[in-house]
């Protein structure tokens, strides 16, 4: 996913109005690719990051030591309230187990007049980044529990949340990464991780059905060089 969320970060950033000068939260880090771009923009002791993954954190702050980083969910913020200039959720509202309630944290540290933002793949319009392996589990007739029911993933529901969360002034977009591939091996292989949803669904097939689904998706995608767009719904909006 890194592939998709190190160019996102740039786009959300932007979207999310990022400056110097600003102190900025990263809720849901993951290993880091919105915190680095938040660095880059303004400063290590100006970002603190949460994540919830022992791993992910662990190597969040081996990769940004100098990132103030805490263990918690998105639900449950370690922070007093308006502490912060931007709080900040890329790819993340989705898994939140209550996003509304998530949001409505991030709005609490963020400090009156700060923006709150966030973005999630585009699952329901069938433009996320493992779309095309959903696409052909569906084909061959599966069952598959594909991302297209996750909150925040069709149009509309992200804007319908952070009203939900008594954010304001919203203003909401589409953003859109190109991802270069070398090979279909180079998309496919890095699904069979087992790393997400999507990976994994992969990893839980059998032998037969795994080999199956990798012929059907080679025949949705060149043999050779290609390029896999993926979009993802955005909003920011004024605590």
């Amino acid at each position: 996913m890194g592939r998709y969320a190190e160019p996102l970060a740039v786009l959300f950033a932007d979207h999310a109005g990022v400056v110097g000068g600003r102190r900025a939260l990263d809720v849901g880090s993951g290993p880091g690719a919105l915190t680095a771009e938040l660095v880059r923009r303004l400063a290590t002791t100006a970002v603190c990051a949460v994540e919830p993954s022992p791993t992910f954190a662990a190597a969040l702050r081996h990769r940004l030591p100098g990132v103030a980083v805490s263990q918690a969910a998105a639900e449950h913020l370690p922070f007093a309230d308006s502490v912060f200039d931007l709080v900040a959720a890329q790819l993340v509202v989705h898994f939140m187990a209550d996003p509304a309630g998530g949001l409505r944290e991030m709005r609490r540290v963020t400090r009156p007049g700060g923006t709150v933002a966030a973005c999630v793949w585009d699952y329901g319009g069938g433009r996320g980044p493992a779309s095309t392996m959903w696409r052909g589990a569906d084909e061959l007739g599966w069952s598959a529990p594909d991302e297209v029911d996750l909150p925040g993933v069709r149009e509309g529901q992200l804007v319908t949340l952070f009203a939900e969360a008594g954010l304001g002034e919203l203003r909401a977009e589409t953003l859109t990464v190109m991802v270069p591939y070398r090979s279909f091996e180079d998309w496919w292989q890095p699904l069979t991780l087992g790393v997400g949803p999507a990976g994994t669904y992969v990893a839980s097939l059998d032998a037969g059905r795994r080999a199956a689904l990798r012929r059907h998706c080679q025949t949705l995608l060149p043999a050779g060089p290609v390029e896999i767009a993926a979009s993802a719904w955005t909003v920011a909006g004024r605590a």
